[in-house]
């Protein structure tokens, strides 16, 4: 049975920070546009408060959620424990994009690593906190995070990096244009 939580608690921020993965969804309006679904690794979440979350997005493939945010806002992550006790939580809420040059990146950007290929900060206001059970999600043993991704940033390069997110990251897979990463 899920269980709505006026804000995210002390508990609930405790569970988040022991989790070494998590999922953002977003989706355009468009009712034939593509649902995203995206898992997030290494240390990229800080909770701000008890109803904003942002996490450090890095240049991948695509850039959904920034282009579902600019449309329509809509934003859940969602959590779930891979060890004992079982339990899911999901952040619904409102988001939008932070680029480099914002004037609140600096402020934002200090919270986080500076990883190679940081792209922009994603930032949530939260409306509904809520748990569930997570019976059914399994025990698993996290190895360790990935080095992938960092080590594709570091050999593009910065020039590489803009390089491909203007021809990557500009408009979603339904052609919504996602925020430019520069007010440039």
């Amino acid at each position: 049975m899920a269980t709505v939580h006026p804000a995210i608690t002390a508990e609930l921020a405790d569970f988040i920070r022991q989790q070494p993965l998590f999922f953002v969804a977003s989706a355009p309006l468009d009712p034939h546009g593509h649902v995203n679904l995206s898992p997030k690794g290494l240390d990229c979440l800080r909770i701000l408060d008890p109803h904003t979350v942002a996490y450090l997005d890095l240049t991948g493939s695509g850039n959904e959620t920034a282009a579902h945010l600019a449309e329509n806002g809509r934003i859940t992550l969602m959590f779930c424990a891979f060890a004992d006790p079982p339990k899911i939580l999901r952040l619904y809420g409102r988001g939008h994009a932070v680029i480099p040059d914002a004037p609140q990146w600096p402020s934002l950007s200090a919270q986080f690593p500076a990883y190679p290929g940081t792209r922009q900060i994603i930032v949530a206001e939260i409306e509904r906190v809520q748990t569930s059970c997570g019976y059914a999600v399994p025990l698993m043993d996290l190895v360790a995070q990935r080095p992938t991704l960092i080590r594709w940033a570091e050999a593009k390069g910065p020039d590489g990096i803009a390089a491909y997110q203007r021809e990557k990251n500009t408009t979603s897979i339904d052609g919504l244009p996602a925020p430019p990463l520069t007010t440039e």
